[in-house]
């Protein structure tokens, strides 16, 4: 592809070379240089790759995308072109190189600080319900046609996400669904992307501090610009930033929630348990009437539901789809029923913060189990208040805390715990709790001191498939890890 056609639609000056010039691909990591190659120099939260401009274009890179002035003397032969972003360049030459595979498919974006994954994975369950072909695109990795691939970010790099649009395109997929992080938007990773639905389902505070969001302010702000790249915006009515989130918003609006506003609204709201189901069931009305059972638990799955239920009608999917999507949909990691004992009901879920492990224990509470027992670590070379938070929601609201590791990175895990420990005592000097450093450990100490109609929430990896201690990451994947010990101690 000539240089001309490749920055399409980018505003650009030509600093040196030619346009007619000629480039096989992308890459914005200087280790894979080589000839033939654009290299596009990004000013990054740790380090500028203009300082490897030089070394690209002696490897025989054909063109450099700049932001700011290098030295042009060290790169003589090759093309040059400047732009005010070359994130938001990257983002625009990555669709261009591609040929643009987002217009050719219905383009489905979801964003919030709760629940975006287990909500794409919903409204992809009702779209295949329906006989679409839907490629995905999130936190548990990417899905399509039968394939799964994990991904470094919830919303990968430009250039990967179009990339895999592509591919998602070259497979058969009619639709992709993907999360769209308030990192993926201020860092132009969606750059060029233009979304039929985008779906909102809430906030809260989430994401801010060094290398992130300045503020609260900021982090909504955000959230907010993909309702100024969608036709029809789906949003959650009842979330209290949902009026200043959708400031200057250019799309069309449809709302759900409880509130007697919403045009799909949720009316009462019936807990289903069994020892390996865990869900809920409600009536739904407004511009529709009809009744819906969930495959998973509690208020929250009533919320991500709804959102589904409302892509779903607008698209125009059938009733039949809607319903069938919603009853069967399993989200792993996500309050991921682990039905190893008719005795106890044991899940996983990848609650790794305040808020959420607060919604999650709010909502296993209203099943009235005997005992509401958790498993919890928290990460190293994170923040402290997150450990805080944690341990003092726990504290509150736990019949019994199994304190263990989680990822500590390349902290010691008997410093983690003692921050975990600053915040259970501030929550309930009295709480019940035990350390065990090792996870599995703590994973066989659960099972086996589990008592008749106890629920235990296993949280805060969720999906994850390994255990990082000290930067070395080795397969740990809690729902075999689980079946395995039950099927060792003859658990029934």
């Amino acid at each position: 592809m000539k240089l001309e056609q490749l920055m399409e639609g980018v505003p650009f000056t030509l600093v040196q070379g030619s346009m007619e010039t000629e480039v096989t691909d992308i890459i914005y990591d200087s280790r894979k240089a080589a000839p033939g190659l654009a290299f596009v120099c990004i000013v990054g939260t740790q380090r500028d790759s203009h300082e490897f401009a030089a070394d690209c274009a002696a490897k025989g890179v054909s063109v450099l995308v700049i932001q700011h002035d290098i030295d042009l003397s060290a790169v003589p032969e090759a093309t040059v072109v400047k732009v005010e972003s070359s994130r938001y360049a990257m983002a625009l030459m990555s669709c261009n190189l591609f040929g643009n595979p987002a217009k050719q498919m219905t383009m489905i974006g979801v964003t919030g600080t709760k629940g975006k994954t287990t909500t794409t994975h919903m409204i992809k369950s009702v779209l295949e319900a329906a006989g679409k072909k839907v490629g995905m695109i999130g936190t548990n990795g990417i899905y399509f046609m039968g394939r799964h691939q994990e991904t470094a970010n919830t919303t990968p790099e430009s250039y990967e996400l179009q990339k895999t649009f592509r591919q998602f395109l070259d497979a058969g997929c009619d639709v992709a669904l993907m999360e769209v992080s308030s990192q993926g938007l201020m860092m132009d990773r969606v750059a060029g992307i233009h979304y039929d639905i985008g779906v909102f389902t809430n906030l809260s505070p989430d994401h801010i501090g060094p290398g992130e969001h300045k503020t609260f302010e900021e982090y909504r702000s955000w959230k907010g610009q993909l309702f100024k790249r969608c036709d029809v915006g789906v949003v959650n009515i009842d979330d209290e930033n949902t009026e200043a989130l959708l400031e200057g918003h250019t799309c069309k609006l449809v709302t759900y929630g409880r509130s007697e506003a919403a045009d799909y609204r949720a009316e009462g709201c019936e807990l289903l348990r069994t020892h390996d189901f865990l869900g809920v069931a409600f009536h739904v009305s407004g511009r529709d009437n009809m009744d819906v059972k969930v495959n998973m638990p509690g208020e929250f799955s009533v919320y991500n539901a709804l959102a589904a239920l409302t892509v779903g009608k607008v698209l125009g999917l059938p009733d039949a789809a809607i319903h069938e999507g919603l009853g069967k949909c399993v989200v792993k990691g996500r309050v991921e029923l682990v039905p190893i004992s008719k005795k106890f009901t044991i899940l996983l879920d990848y609650a790794h913060n305040e808020v959420s492990t607060e919604s999650l224990l709010t909502t296993l509470r209203a099943y009235k189990p005997h005992r509401l027992v958790v498993v919890f670590g928290c990460g190293g070379n994170r923040s402290k208040l997150r450990r805080y938070g944690m341990g003092e929601i726990c504290a509150k609201m736990a019949d019994l805390s199994i304190l263990t590791e989680d990822n500590n990175r390349f902290e010691k895990i008997e410093d983690i715990l003692a921050d975990i420990r600053v915040g259970m005592n501030k929550g309930n000097p009295d709480a019940k709790f035990v350390e065990i450093p090792d996870r599995l450990d703590a994973l066989h100490y659960a099972v086996d001191h589990a008592q008749e109609g106890d629920l235990i929430a296993v949280i805060g990896k969720g999906h994850e498939t390994y255990r990082d201690r000290m930067g070395v990451k080795t397969p740990f994947l809690e729902r075999e890890l689980l079946e395995e010990y039950a099927q060792q101690i003859g658990l029934e």
